[in-house]
């Protein structure tokens, strides 16, 4: 393996980061506070709502349900939009956020929906406001399932930054796609899959901890 393979696959990893750490971020910084929504908006709960929840569930499952490569196609010109060009590390952060956005949503609605009632009861018992008691009491409980959550999410979004590959997105899945499956170069492939397989491991692992630590804690 080259000199000028090893400085593409270490230039790799790198944006591969870059993409996952921000595509992350940005779809947390929406898809929480929409999973606090579609929990606390569903069928008997705190801030019962049948229309807010339909709307903002269907919204979610059609979002989920298309595969990601075709919402990287699709979402090219909004992305053109947004960040003025649609291939390189930074365009792909746009659709990788969107398409974790309904994911995130829809892991923190499970995540709270865990939390037992008897805790909702006490803490309306003793006149806490419905958005009190989300803030202060169900996600504090939840806290350890969303950390593992979360986790699975980042592992999620990882696999996704590797698709994006195939419009330009860079990182491991271009180097993969380049130099692995156009020139048959079959040890960068299978280095740049080994070093996806070991950044999810990783991240899944640190998740789990931090969870365990959570719920020590």
């Amino acid at each position: 393996m080259s000199d000028y393979i090893k400085d593409a696959i270490i230039t790799g990893v790198w944006e591969t980061f870059i993409m996952t750490f921000f595509a992350s971020l940005f779809s947390y910084a929406v898809g929480l506070p929409l999973g606090v929504v579609l929990y606390s908006t569903s069928k008997g709960r705190l801030l019962e709502n049948r229309g807010v929840n339909a709307v903002i569930g269907t919204i979610v499952n059609i979002t989920r349900s298309l595969p990601f490569l075709i919402l990287l196609v699709l979402l090219i010109p909004f992305t053109r939009a947004i960040v003025g060009k649609s291939i390189g590390t930074t365009a792909a952060i746009v659709p990788l956020t969107i398409g974790a956005i309904p994911i995130v949503a829809r892991m923190v609605e499970a995540s709270l929906s865990e939390v037992q009632p008897g805790i909702i009861e006490a803490a309306t018992s003793m006149g806490a406001s419905p958005l009190y008691t989300i803030i202060h009491f169900v996600i504090p409980e939840a806290m350890p399932s969303l950390l593992q959550g979360g986790a699975i999410n980042v592992a999620t979004v990882l696999g996704y930054s590797a698709m994006a590959g195939v419009i330009g997105g860079g990182g491991l899945g271009a180097i993969a796609l380049q130099y692995g499956y156009y020139r048959y170069d079959k040890p960068v492939l299978w280095t740049t899959v080994t070093l996806l397989i070991i950044m999810v491991m990783l991240i899944q692992e640190f998740g789990i901890r931090l969870s365990k630590k959570h719920r020590k804690a």
